[in-house]
Parts: C-alpha cells; sequence; structure tokens
C-alpha cells in the first residue's frame, strides 16, 4: 500500500510558525512586554471576582433543565403554599430550618436524655438574636400553623415534661391521638418494637426540626448562625448532638476553595522547583534555569489573562473552576519542555532568530494540536446540562488558549533573550562572559562555576541530555524488540480488561455530602440520619394534573387503581390523600357524596375542619376542581435515582395525567441526565480530535491511533476511578471531559515525531521519536503531577478528585505515549505501511 501524504495543511504550518519564530527572534522585548501588560490589564477582572462568585448548589449541581424543575414549577403555580398553615409535607422546596439528632448508647426514651433533649430545646427556642438595633427570638421567625409555631411530634406528646414519658405508649410509625395522628417516623430514630404490636420499646435517636418562614432571609440567616453556635458549643453527658441547617451544605461548600488557597503557592512553587532542575545544566552557559522560571510565570499570566477576560464579561465564577490553575500548569510545562527539547536540537552557531525559527517549526505544530485538542474537549464540556461543568469547562478552555499564546509569544521572546545571553557566552546568573574552556592553573571550583559554552562539534548542537540518552541507546531498542513487543501487547489486553470491568462497576450521582469539606459538622449529621432515620425516605407528591369526578364510583376504581400501581412497588408504604379522608368522613357522618351536587356541598366543610387539605385543591373561579394533589410515603428500599425512575414510570402508565415530585428530585435528576451527557461528550469529542488529527498530521492512520489513544485513555480512566471509589458525577464529568484532551497530549507528541522522523525503517522511527520526546514528556507528566499532588492533601472531595483522575490520566497517558503507542506504530511494519 502506497504511503498517503496529505501534509499540505502541515507544510504550511511549519513554514508560518517558521516565519514567527524568525520575528520573535528578532524582536523578542516586544513580545515580553506586551503579554504583561495585556495580563495586567485584563487581570484587573479579578476585581469583580466577588460579584462573580456563583456558588449555588442546585444552580451548579443539578441539570439546568431538569425535568424535576419543571414539575417544582408546576407544584408551585397549581398549588402555593399557605403563611398561616405551614406544612412540611407541601413544601416544594426544602425549606428554611435548623434540626439536630441527639443520639444516646442507650434508650433515649428515658428521664435524663429526654431532659437534656428538652434543655437544649428550651435554649434553641430561647435563643435571642441581634440585627441592628432588634432583637428576636424562634417565635417571631418560626413557621406557624393557625398562629401557633410548628412543634415537634415526640416533645408535643409528652408535653415538654421527661416524666410524663413513663405515662405515654408510644407507637410507631405513626401516634394516634384522640384528635391527631402524628408522624413519629420523622422523630424515633433505630426503633425497638413490642414484638406483638406497634408499641415502642426503646430508640436510641430523637430529631427536631425548627421550620422557619421564608419572608425575612437575613433574619433567618443570622438565626441559623446563632443555632450552630448554640448547639455546637452545647454538651451533655447522657446524650450526643449533630447538627444541620438548610443553609448548612451551601455555607460548608463555600468554605472550599478558601482551603486549597494555600496550596496554590505550594503547587507553584514546587512547579518552579522541578522545572529548574529538569532545565538545570551543569553547563553554566546552556543551563536553562531562566526560561523554566518564565515557562511556569507564562503559565500564571495565561490564567491571570483568562480568568480575569471572563470576569470582565461578567461570566458566573463557579468554585470548581478554582482546580482549573493546576490543570493548566501542567499543559503550559509540557509546551514549555517540547520548546526546549526543539531549541536544544538547533545549530548552536545559528543565530538567535534561525534558531527560534527552527524551534518553531519543529515544535510549534505539536504544540498546536495538543493545545487545539485541550481547547476544543473543553469547548465541547460547554454543552453539559450542568453549570459547574459549564464554568469549568469555559475557563479552561480560555486559559488553554492563552496559555498557547503565551507560550509562543511571551515564553518563546524569554528563549530568544537566554539565547542572545548563550550566543555571548555569558554566565547564567552573572550575566558576565565566561570562558569555553577551563584556563590552566584554576581551581576546580572555577571550572564549576566560571565556565560554560561547550557544544557538539560534530553535529553542532547542544550536547544531548543523559535521559534522551537512555531513551535513544537503551529503552528504545528494548521496547522495539519482538519479545518485548509480544509483552506490551499482553500488558495492554490487561489493562484493558481491568478498565472495561471498572467500567461495568461505575456508580453514578452525586453524594451531597461530599460538596462539604472533610470534618464538617453536617457530615456527623448525616451520618447520624443515615444511622437512625433510613427507614422512611420520602413523602412523595402526586398531582392530578386534569379535572377528574371524585364523586363517580366508577371513576374512582380508575384512580384507585392508579393508586394500586403506585403501592405495589415494594419501596411505597402507604398513600395519604385528601378524597380518601373525605371519603372516611363521608362514611362517619353519615352523608352521601356520589352526586356531583353532593359531593360540592359538603367538601367546603371538610376542607374547613382539615385546613391541611385545602392546600391539596386547585379550585377554579366557579369552584370546579382543577387540579389536586396527595401523597405516597416511600421506604428506603432502593436507590433515590431507581425510586424516582420507578415512581414516574408509574404515573406514566396511569390513564390520568399524573405527576410526581419531591425536592430531593431535583438532586436525582442527574442520574439521569450524567452517564448519556458524558458517554456524547466523549464520543463528539473523539470524533473532534480525530478531525483535528487528520488536518494537522500528516497521515490518516496516524490520527486514527491518536484517536484510539483518546479512546484507550478514557477507558483506563474511568475503570480505575471506579475501582478507586469515584462516583460519576458532575465533578467527575468535569475531569473526564479534561481527560480527553489530556489524553491526546503525549500521543499526539509521539505520534508526531514519529511521522516526522526521517528514519526509514519503523523501529529507528520508534527509537528516533522517543530519544526525541521522550525526555520532554516524561518532564511534562512529572510537572503536571506535582502540579497537582498537593491536592491529595486537601479536605475538599472536589479537589481530591481533580487529583486522582489527572493521576491516573497522566499515568495512562504516559504509558500509551512511552509504551502502546510507539510499539503499536511499528506493527504496520508487517503490511508494509507505516505512518
Amino acid at each position: 500500500m502506497a504511503r498517503c501524504s496529505i501534509d499540505c495543511i502541515e507544510r504550511r504550518l511549519r513554514i508560518c510558525f517558521e516565519m514567527m519564530g524568525l520575528f520573535i527572534g528578532s524582536h523578542p522585548w516586544w513580545f515580553l512586554i506586551t503579554p504583561l501588560i495585556l495580563s495586567a490589564g485584563l487581570g484587573s477582572g479579578f476585581y469583580f471576582l466577588k460579584d462573580r462568585m456563583s456558588n449555588n448548589i442546585e444552580d451548579q449541581f443539578t441539570p439546568v433543565d431538569g425535568k424535576a424543575k419543571m414539575e417544582r414549577k408546576y407544584i408551585e403555580e397549581t398549588f402555593p403554599g399557605n403563611d398561616s398553615v405551614f406544612s412540611r409535607l407541601r413544601l416544594s422546596t426544602s425549606g428554611s430550618y435548623a434540626t439536630l439528632i441527639a443520639t444516646s448508647d442507650r434508650n433515649i426514651l428515658t428521664a435524663e436524655p429526654l431532659k437534656d433533649i428538652l434543655d437544649l430545646d428550651f435554649k434553641v427556642k430561647a435563643m435571642a438574636v441581634q440585627l441592628g438595633n432588634q432583637s428576636f427570638d424562634y417565635s417571631d421567625i418560626c413557621a406557624e400553623v393557625m398562629g401557633v409555631c410548628t412543634s415537634n411530634a415526640i416533645l408535643d406528646i409528652i408535653k415538654y415534661d421527661a416524666k410524663n414519658m413513663d405515662n405515654v405508649s408510644l407507637t410507631f410509625p405513626w401516634y394516634h391521638s384522640d384528635f391527631q395522628s402524628l408522624p413519629l417516623h420523622l422523630s424515633l430514630g433505630s426503633v425497638k418494637l413490642n414484638p406483638e404490636s406497634s408499641v415502642v420499646e426503646s430508640a436510641k435517636a430523637i430529631q427536631l426540626h425548627y421550620y422557619l418562614r421564608e419572608d425575612d432571609k437575613a433574619k433567618t440567616d443570622l438565626w441559623l448562625e446563632n443555632f450552630i453556635n448554640v448547639v455546637s458549643n452545647d454538651s451533655s453527658a447522657s446524650i450526643q448532638v449533630s447538627y444541620c441547617t438548610s443553609m448548612s451544605m451551601q455555607w460548608e461548600f463555600e468554605k472550599s476553595p478558601a482551603s486549597v488557597i494555600y496550596l496554590f503557592s505550594i503547587t507553584y512553587a514546587i512547579a518552579i522547583t522541578f522545572s529548574i532542575i529538569s532545565c538545570w545544566r551543569s553547563d553554566n552557559v546552556r543551563t536553562k534555569v531562566w526560561v523554566a522560571f518564565c515557562g511556569v510565570l507564562s503559565t500564571g499570566l495565561a490564567v491571570l489573562s483568562s480568568f480575569g477576560a471572563l470576569l470582565l464579561l461578567g461570566q458566573p465564577f463557579v468554585m470548581t473552576v478554582a482546580s482549573c490553575p493546576f490543570m493548566i500548569l501542567g499543559i503550559g510545562l509540557d509546551d514549555m519542555f517540547i520548546m526546549i527539547s526543539c531549541w536544544q536540537r538547533t545549530r548552536v552557531l545559528d543565530t538567535v532568530p534561525d534558531r527560534l525559527a527552527g524551534t518553531y517549526k519543529e515544535a510549534a505544530v505539536s504544540i498546536t494540536i495538543t493545545s487545539l485538542t485541550d481547547a476544543l474537549a473543553l469547548l465541547l464540556g460547554y454543552s453539559s446540562p450542568f453549570g459547574s461543568v459549564r464554568s469549568f469547562c469555559l475557563y479552561a478552555a480560555m486559559s488553554v488558549c492563552f496559555c498557547y499564546l503565551f507560550n509562543i509569544t511571551f515564553l518563546g521572546a524569554c528563549m530568544a533573550l537566554n539565547g542572545q545571553r548563550e550566543a555571548g557566552n555569558k554566565h547564567w546568573f552573572t550575566c558576565a562572559k565566561i570562558p569555553e574552556d577551563v584556563p590552566s592553573r584554576t581551581s576546580k571550583a572555577f571550572s564549576i562555576c566560571c565556565v560554560g559554552g561547550s557544544y557538539n562539534r560534530i553535529t553542532e548542537k547542544e550536547e544531548t541530555e543523559p535521559v534522551s540518552h537512555i531513551f535513544e541507546r537503551f529503552y528504545g531498542p528494548f521496547l522495539t524488540h519482538k519479545l518485548i513487543k509480544a509483552s506490551v501487547f499482553v500488558i495492554y489486553m490487561g489493562y484493558l480488561a481491568v478498565g472495561i470491568y471498572g467500567c461495568l462497576m461505575l456508580k453514578e450521582g452525586l453524594d451531597i455530602r461530599n460538596l462539604a469539606l472533610d470534618g464538617s459538622y453536617i457530615i456527623g449529621y448525616y451520618n447520624n440520619q443515615r444511622q437512625h432515620f433510613s427507614e422512611y425516605s420520602y413523602s412523595v407528591m402526586v398531582a392530578v394534573k386534569q379535572t377528574f369526578p371524585y364523586w363517580d364510583e366508577d371513576e374512582q376504581k380508575l384512580l384507585h387503581s392508579c393508586i394500586s400501581n403506585f403501592e405495589s412497588l415494594n419501596y411505597v408504604n402507604s398513600t395519604l390523600a385528601w378524597f380518601l379522608s373525605f371519603q372516611r368522613y363521608a362514611n362517619a357522618t353519615g352523608i352521601n357524596i356520589s352526586s356531583q351536587e353532593a359531593f360540592r356541598t359538603h367538601l367546603p366543610r371538610f376542607l374547613e375542619l382539615n385546613s391541611m387539605f385545602r392546600q391539596d385543591v386547585n379550585f377554579t373561579a366557579d369552584n370546579h376542581i382543577q387540579a389536586s394533589r396527595f401523597f405516597i410515603q416511600t421506604l428506603n428500599r432502593t436507590t433515590g435515582e431507581d425510586m424516582m425512575v420507578g415512581l414516574r414510570k408509574a404515573a406514566a402508565e396511569c390513564p390520568l395525567e399524573l405527576l410526581v415530585y419531591h425536592p430531593a428530585f431535583i438532586y436525582f435528576d442527574q442520574y439521569t441526565v450524567i452517564l448519556d451527557t458524558t458517554i456524547q461528550t466523549v464520543l463528539l469529542a473523539v470524533t473532534v480530535m480525530l478531525a483535528v488529527s487528520l488536518v494537522l498530521i500528516s497521515n490518516p492512520l496516524c490520527s486514527v491511533w491518536v484517536a484510539f489513544a483518546i479512546c484507550s485513555v478514557i477507558v483506563g480512566v474511568t475503570g480505575f476511578m471506579a475501582l478507586w471509589g469515584i462516583n460519576l458525577d458532575s465533578i467527575s464529568m468535569i475531569n473526564l471531559v479534561m481527560c480527553i484532551g489530556f489524553s491526546v497530549d503525549f500521543s499526539a507528541h509521539m505520534t508526531y515525531s514519529f511521522v516526522s522522523s526521517p528514519k526509514s525503517d519503523v523501529n529507528q522511527k520508534a527509537t528516533d521519536a522517543l530519544a526525541h520526546l521522550g525526555c520532554p514528556i516524561l518532564q511534562g507528566a512529572f510537572s503536571t503531577i506535582l502540579g497537582v499532588v498537593v491536592l491529595s492533601m486537601s479536605g475538599s472531595y472536589i479537589f481530591r478528585t481533580f487529583f486522582k483522575i489527572v493521576f491516573l490520566v497522566i499515568t495512562f497517558g504516559l504509558l500509551h505515549g512511552l509504551v502502546f503507542i510507539p510499539v503499536f506504530l511499528t506493527l504496520f511494519k508487517a503490511s508494509g505501511t507505516w505512518c
């Protein structure tokens, strides 16, 4: 098969970059100062950072157009709340509240623990809060039912006196008194019942709720802050208390950026140190210390400019964006090492502009491929339904673009100025001209510190780095040996098998607890909630969205069959419906409601006696029922996703037009879209990456290998992240989108170097590519890992996940770039075809 060549675009790009390198090398100061001025101007956007912060959990970590959000809109419009008759069951949101869970190793329904709980309840309600010149307490802002603050059922039953517990026979899950039925499953946890009845023998946990009005957010937020202070400072020998508020998760989430600010300085210090060590040469002239320092500075300028520009344009800044600088640092240093490697392969005796032109001719196309693929992958991620993913991808894509721009301008100018110093044979630190050879009768210290500028007199190029020598003389021939190739293939099969197994084990969804920092007080609350109150799950609204003849017995059978379908699900426990209660009321009072006229006549009286049910019926102006709702109590026997999907399916199968909703569905919606969205983004990105590779790499088969590497790395990262305990959620999706771009880098560099090699034998081409780019790829990989390794110490799940996935991406990308791809590229020898 004839070798195919479509290098027209690539050749022209090389010529353009060669001319650019020549121009920058001739006028380096322009390209040094201009990026600095540009960065200073765009950096002014950070003035608006506080105003652009957008860390609302619902907005950023749930699907923007999720189905539950539309369902909530319908519920709020059709069944507006009544502030004078508060009902937790009927809230369309989580509401504004504070809650605490008191636990005990022994029976908590005894005098001493109950007394401590009552004392704490008194402290909470009596807590005076100061707002300006005004002082208020719980009674001033509490949610009310007929003018009285909402209360806690268990405390009402014992009439706020621990001694009364001995005179009460509690039943679970509902306690029935002469006047009402109280849901004790909301108040008592880890309950032990009498084997022959539903009477409570003991319990290990009591949960108290304090619901607030939502008409004055400043007051409620201040009260909630004081609640946290009071409860956190309270101590008791008989009970342990965990607590949470409706704002706790949001407040704890907003602490995450501050937890990593100090890591930025550590990261950049590590990056500068590693870059300097990597670029250090024993030759005092040829060392690239200043280029390494400027490479790190260039990435910092890229982040400053890109973030500042988007902040000036009014783009929201989400907390997930804080991980972006760590990623850009790795990308920027990877490009820097490639450029330095290409510079070292130019003739030392050429002029600085010519050397920079040669550097750009060799490196710029490779850097362009990786930067373009990184940016495109991130921009494709902007189509995600999650606000946090969109924000990260936009900021990261802009950062990649600026990083590329500054690397070919600012960093190129720095290389040119460093080249001028080298051309003058000047010392890297003092800039004083020093001898190339050691003068006679000089000390050893002088020869180490004050001599430099040597080069290979045969090739007229700088001396080869020891690592590059190892790749050329030892690693390359070793890797291309037939037996080693077979071993690499077996290893790859094992890697792929483990990756696919992990993909099959991958779990979906973001555990809301992971948004809080480690050690947060709310972690203890959620753990107690799960341990003691996990039997009963959500009370889900079911809205009947059409007019319905509730009085007609034949039509009632239709509605009852739909309710039976719900109750046939193993995780549905019971149904609470106004029309069922109305029927029981009619039977008890002996009235007939089987006709439309009688039904409409007696319904107002029933709703007057049961004011809560009044919120479940939507009347037209002429007093017809146009919509209503009822409730189904679910059990914790399945995942939230399966419960929501199962209830929606049961509603869809009913002949009536039904809608099911619970505020938690807003978050459960992520389960329904995360997998499909991720797969679509990855497939689209791979297609785009293939197109870019076809355009910029002069051989189609090699472009296919780049696309193969992307897919292979993604399979490995996804599978191993599942085995590492990471779920597929909006946080890991951000990193997988980033993975698409990162996975291109090493394989694209190696493939492009393979294509560009003048060698004829495929094994020699692979060895030549490894000799040229093995060292900078290795340096780039280590610099990226060092750039994010400090995030492993973060107390935030978000940043730890970022570290874990970047570590996997770089590890597997390096494995592909230096092991799998070089071997696979040589396999075409058998058919007489190579890239």
